[in-house]
């Protein structure tokens, strides 16, 4: 296996009538699948002159040609460059100025968003992916992706060697650069993280142990593929293995239930947001959930009252852990596993190695729970941050990452994620865990979401202040939230103040907004 588009070839050759994609009312099998990335990687490099090491952006929902692109740039040695489509134009231009790509595939629903940007990023050819939509030259973009696709498969049959030629680069292998993801982060820009194919067949390999998936699974994908959450946890890793996925372009909890019920799946990712969405639904107690054998869930804590609402219906929820720069999956649980371990993520996944280190720089104990820094080695860790080595090297030590994170391990070494180390709070010089507030918050009737975040004070450095939504109904006051962590919490953990909010701030894959949080509380109140 020279590059992973490899995959579908194979596939393509052993069943060729499997479906592989089901994208919205479209349907695909893996013959249709490598016929289109293969015209995919010609078209790169014959009408956009894409070569080996150039970056190819593309900003569009969930689709077949999200997938088709990403294997065309893997086979020619090119590098994918997904964007998130919840940004605005600033953010989106300060990316195309820091990968500079050589092209950008844009889909109509946010052509607006990047046309102004046509004249500041003139090596840039921009693309309208307009399949079924009105002409590219109607809206001011400079190139037709279905026009392009057109040129490329008449050239190929007027040379009558379509079938024949396969568009591939002798410098490709799996240590090829092939996707930046650009990190959300807390403060600043983003940073793009570089995987290398060898990252994303070993992430495949580790998703295949974790969740027993095989050619007889059908994946539902419904988080979006910008995000190493939607992409690599379960999307791409089915196709390694010969599966199906299905591909929402976006998620709606209502139309999501109903996918499951008609199509069947097997396998899905819901971070713990969507997953509440789906709980709140009337229809989740009498939905048929028969085809699933377990739910995965991440990117952020997953409460325990979660995971025990979806065990009532039968379904264990296998947690994993990681990060962007880890592809992501670095820890998880099994199915087994996640029958009866609510409160722990996992072991370190197959092929990947975990220690936790105390600030001097010692391995915490095994059982003690002793707090300690989360470090991943693996090949499915990040090359490096893209045009950012002072990063890189500040992120990697003799091939650890060092996540950020904070956790402890219980007495069977599996792991116990206990915060964000940024988001750890230092008052009077006690370290305190906002996980571990927000837990107790969270348990407390009628409050809604809660989350916890450190103030600057000029006695104790910082304190502890609760950000809360309530139920719709619930009266309950400040007072009673504050008496609550009596006798619960030492007192030194106890928040100084509560907040109430009508919702919390999120990313699109689930995770608090904290710095948005801190940002709110330390602004200066206007008179």
């Amino acid at each position: 296996m020279d590059n992973i588009s490899n995959w579908i070839d194979v596939h393509a050759s052993f069943t060729p009538d499997k479906l592989a994609i089901i994208d919205q009312q479209r349907q695909h099998t893996y013959a249709d699948l490598a016929k289109a990335i293969n015209t995919n990687a010609q078209m790169l490099q014959q009408s956009l002159d894409v070569e080996y090491g150039d970056r190819v952006a593309y900003l569009g929902l969930n689709d077949v040609e999200f997938i088709c692109v990403l294997f065309a740039c893997a086979r020619i040695g090119a590098i994918f460059v997904p964007l998130n489509w919840r940004l605005e134009t600033p953010e989106y231009d300060y990316i195309l100025a820091d990968a500079t790509p050589k092209a950008l595939l844009v889909t109509p629903d946010f052509s607006h968003q990047v046309i102004s940007l046509n004249s500041a990023h003139p090596k840039c050819a921009f693309v309208l992916q307009d399949v079924g939509c009105k002409s590219a030259a109607q809206t001011g973009l400079w190139h037709s992706y279905s026009a392009l696709l057109r040129d490329t498969r008449a050239k190929a049959s007027s040379a009558n060697n379509y079938k024949a030629y396969k568009a591939h680069n002798a410098h490709v292998n799996l240590s090829s650069k092939v996707i930046i993801v650009y990190t959300s982060g807390t403060t600043g820009h983003p940073k793009g993280a570089v995987l290398d194919q060898n990252a994303l067949f070993y992430n495949a390999l580790n998703s295949q142990h974790m969740h027993d998936m095989s050619n007889n699974d059908i994946i539902l994908t419904i988080l979006p593929m910008f995000h190493v959450g939607g992409l690599n946890i379960q999307t791409l890793p089915a196709l390694y293995v010969g599966a199906t996925v299905i591909l929402h372009a976006r998620f709606d909890p209502q139309h999501t239930l109903t996918a499951i019920g008609h199509h069947k799946p097997s396998l899905t990712v819901l971070v713990p947001a969507t997953l509440s969405a789906m709980l709140a639904l009337p229809q989740w107690a009498t939905a048929d959930l028969t085809s699933l054998r377990s739910i995965t869930s991440g990117s952020s804590l997953v409460p325990t009252d979660l995971i025990a609402a979806v065990a009532c219906r039968g379904l264990p929820v296998q947690q994993v852990y990681g990060l962007t720069e880890t592809s992501p999956i670095a820890v998880y649980q099994t199915a087994q596993h996640a029958k009866t371990r609510f409160h722990s993520t996992g072991l370190p996944a197959l092929h990947c190695k975990m220690k936790l280190m105390r600030a001097n720089g010692e391995p915490v104990t095994v059982g003690q729970e002793e707090v300690g820094h989360i470090l991943i080695k693996g090949p499915n860790v990040l090359c490096e941050y893209w045009a950012n080595p002072d990063a890189t090297v500040l992120a990697l030590q003799n091939g650890w990452f060092d996540t950020g994170d904070l956790g402890h391990l219980d007495n069977d070494g599996h792991l116990i994620v206990d915060d964000r180390a940024k988001d750890m709070i230092i008052s009077g010089g006690e370290n305190i865990y906002p996980a571990q507030l927000e837990v107790h918050l969270n348990g407390l009737e009628g409050v809604l979401e809660a989350a916890v975040v450190g103030k600057k004070d000029a006695k104790w450095g910082e304190t502890p202040i609760a950000i809360v939504v309530l139920t719709p109904k619930s009266e309950l006051d400040k007072k009673a939230i504050l008496k609550s962590f009596v006798g619960q919490l030492a007192r030194f953990k106890h928040p100084s103040d509560v907040i109430y909010m009508s919702v919390l701030p999120r990313n699109v894959m689930g995770k608090v907004q904290k710095f948005l949080l801190r940002e709110m509380i330390e602004a200066p109140v206007k008179k």
